[in-house]
């Protein structure tokens, strides 16, 4: 049942201009949005995540969790040229792997995006606090941290997200202009960390380079369990097919932008996480058991308490710079995350309010949901409710356990691109793509087999959060969107 009621392609496109967004995104815009949501709380958060589960042996989980992105990159660039309408993975699903499969990848990207977003509103917090405590200017640690890392509520964490839904409800031109801004400052703070932790990098920081080992299927910890926490800071390429309705020229414009913010950020990613080990180190905070604790629990944060080492800090870039006495330069970091950082969740909540949109519109979602406003032309009703959300995750829960959350639907969601692109190679091999995944029959399978090994490598909570949602979607779709689907009854949105 889950693998019939294919959409066609042809159908998925005249559906989409029937009601659809304005085409308002240039290349430039597009791949800035890309490397936007890439260059984030991945670099900026998650390094201090990411040593306290492999320690220095994090840069080759930088390197895999990039390798396996990109092959799921070239994936997303030819189906993204194919189908150039909102919806990512979720659209391209249904027009090869049916309705079923389709409601549940984008059940998927529900969890993926909405979690992302509230992910990076606790990294944005963290900074923010971390700014105001050095100016004097401190909140209380109740309204630092939300109740399973020390505190009650994240009070910054939700007034961001809060913020960043207001900036959507008013125009998606407006808020791309605005993320091309803070782009430029992310990269200009990154670089800065560059040039003054890069000298002074010793090679004892190194050793022992992998103390917790490659990891294993029971997941969490180690290198492949970095790596697994890592995809996180590469789905900003996901969220540029999304917008690919609103994408002048979307058949050129899409696989530039897609493999070009991926090409940037990994570089980036590279240079500032073997400076950041090197400059300071990065070993991992230690259980009585001698094991590496889990980040985001009680018990890491009771041993963090006090502690100067990276894998412990809110804000792992400033707090490096900070260590190596260049105060100044530790500021304007801090600063450039509080003002860039903002950037990334409009990326993610965008990316989640076009999802939601387009299966609306297919009849899987209630149709009140696609509404349109008539002043700003946004899906402001389901922008309202994803923002509602966010913020109210980022006020309650920890970093650490949420990123690893939103990677398993993302993961999910890569392997089905994956297997797509194969399934219309097979069964419309005419159909015309302006960009032609290369060695489709080696680099699908490969990514198929890399979001595996990484999904297995995910904490158990996440994985059961996946499935437990999973479970959730397909109630809900039996109960309303298989019986509501716009395929089910025969008809398509006026």
């Amino acid at each position: 049942m889950l693998f019939k009621r294919i959409k066609p392609i042809d159908q998925i496109i005249a559906t989409a201009e029937k009601k659809s967004l304005t085409r308002q995104l240039g290349a430039f815009q597009l791949t800035m949005l890309g490397i936007g949501a890439i260059i984030g709380t991945g670099i900026f958060v998650l390094t201090a995540e990411a040593g306290q589960k492999a320690g220095p042996g994090m840069m080759i989980a930088f390197v895999i969790a990039a390798v396996v992105c990109a092959f799921a990159a070239l994936a997303y660039a030819e189906l993204a040229a194919m189908v150039p309408v909102a919806g990512s993975a979720y659209t391209y699903t249904y027009g090869v792997l049916g309705e079923g499969v389709a409601w549940i990848v984008g059940w998927a990207l529900v969890l993926e995006y909405t979690i992302a977003a509230s992910t990076v509103c606790v990294g944005w917090a963290g900074y923010v606090n971390g700014l105001l405590a050095h100016a004097g200017f401190g909140l209380p640690h109740f309204l630092q941290a939300g109740p399973m890392d020390g505190g009650s509520f994240n009070l910054l964490a939700c007034l961001i997200g809060l913020a960043v839904t207001a900036l959507l409800v008013v125009g998606t031109s407006k808020s791309a202009k605005v993320n091309t801004v803070l782009v430029l400052i992310k990269i200009a703070a990154l670089t800065a960390f560059i040039f003054v932790a890069l000298p002074a990098v010793k090679d004892q920081n190194f050793t022992p380079f992998v103390p917790n080992g490659w990891g294993s299927p029971m997941g969490g910890i180690g290198v492949l369990g970095a790596a697994a926490s890592i995809v996180f800071a590469y789905i900003g390429f996901d969220a540029i097919s999304t917008a690919a309705e609103e994408t002048k020229n979307p058949n050129r414009n899409i696989p530039i932008a897609l493999i070009g913010s991926l090409g940037v950020c990994t570089i980036y990613y590279l240079l500032v996480s073997y400076a950041a080990v090197g400059s300071v180190g990065a070993q991992p905070m230690l259980g009585p058991n001698g094991m590496a604790l889990e980040p985001g629990t009680p018990a890491f944060a009771a041993a963090c308490d006090g502690s100067q080492a990276l894998v412990c800090s809110k804000e792992a870039l400033a707090h490096v710079v900070r260590l190596l006495n260049h105060n100044t330069v530790a500021a304007f970091i801090a600063f450039a995350a509080g003002i860039a950082l903002p950037s990334v969740i409009l990326t993610m909540t965008y990316g989640q309010t076009r999802i939601f949109f387009t299966m609306s519109r297919d009849g899987l979602l209630p149709s009140r949901l696609a509404k349109i406003h008539p002043r700003f032309h946004t899906p402001h009703v389901i922008t309202l409710i994803t923002g509602t959300f966010v913020s109210l995750f980022g006020a309650l829960f920890p970093v650490g356990i949420l990123a690893d959350i939103t990677n398993s639907g993302t993961l999910f969601a890569f392997m089905m691109v994956a297997i797509g692109v194969l399934i219309l190679r097979k069964t419309q091999p005419d159909r015309p793509r302006p960009f032609r995944t290369p060695l489709p029959w080696l680099v699908c399978p490969l990514a198929v087999l890399g979001c595996l090994l990484l999904f297995l490598n995910l904490s158990k909570e996440a994985k059961i959060t996946f499935f437990a949602w999973g479970a959730i979607g397909l109630v809900v779709y039996y109960l309303y969107g298989y019986r509501k689907s716009h395929l089910a009854c025969g008809t398509e949105a006026g």
